[in-house]
């Protein structure tokens, strides 16, 4: 499994409560922009629409190599289909409307030459929370310095 992109914010700023794999629908030019790590999941979210998952503000550069009149047309910002189940949606539905969360995007990886994509539903932390995990990272390295010595 290699990993293409990775979220680092999403786990400061949300609090993960459960994680799923879904499939991304891809042009072939975002295909071979993603193999070379030029994207972005930086403020992606995903929402639910008709019983389907989309992904917005997932930005994924055009490819350069690529024809360049195809690429000027695409929007690198564009609003892409995620694969799931019929089940896997209405879980994940549900635990929306349970919980007052939100679906995040956390990686994107290839799986058996095909890229997927981790997404999470989510609660956002507050400063508090924020400043909690900051301390206890903090606590960690100290004692991880202290123990080295």
């Amino acid at each position: 499994m290699k990993i293409l992109v990775n979220n680092k914010k999403a786990f400061f700023n949300y609090e993960i409560l459960e994680k799923f794999e879904a499939g991304i629908s891809l042009l072939g030019c975002e295909v071979k922009a993603l193999i070379t790590s030029r994207s972005s999941l930086d403020g992606a979210f995903c929402i639910i629409r008709n019983n389907e998952v989309f992904i917005l503000n997932m930005h994924i550069s055009p490819y350069q190599h690529g024809d360049q009149n195809f690429n000027s047309q695409q929007n690198p910002t564009r609003t892409r289909k995620l694969l799931l189940n019929k089940n896997e949606i209405r879980k994940i539905d549900m635990f929306l409307k349970k919980h007052r969360a939100t679906i995040v995007p956390l990686k994107t990886y290839f799986n058996h030459k095909k890229i997927k994509v981790e997404i999470a539903i989510a609660r956002k932390k507050n400063n508090n929370d924020k400043r909690q995990a900051i301390k206890e990272k903090q606590e960690k390295r100290e004692m991880k310095r202290i123990l080295k010595y």
